[in-house]
């Protein structure tokens, strides 16, 4: 349980960050092309699938490396 939730952290920490750098891409060139900066509902949902597409993506990678630490380091695991 203890290595799921860490994974998690790390998974939802990854995908926060970027998401929030792809959504200020799209609105910087939203804004270089049109002139405006309009945060419109595309580009929200579009924002939050690329944050839910990286954070199952780095749950289990983080989930797999958390394991390997542990077996590495000689602990029992569950």
């Amino acid at each position: 349980m203890k290595l799921t939730l860490k994974a998690c952290r790390q998974a939802v920490l990854t995908a926060m960050i970027n998401g929030a750098l792809a959504l200020a891409l799209m609105l910087l060139v939203e804004f270089s092309l049109s002139g405006s900066l309009a945060l419109t509902r595309p580009f929200l949902i579009a924002g939050i699938l690329v944050a839910l597409v990286i954070f199952v993506a780095q749950f289990f990678r983080q989930l797999r490396l958390c394991r390997c630490d542990q077996n590495q380091n000689g602990a029992p695991t569950k």
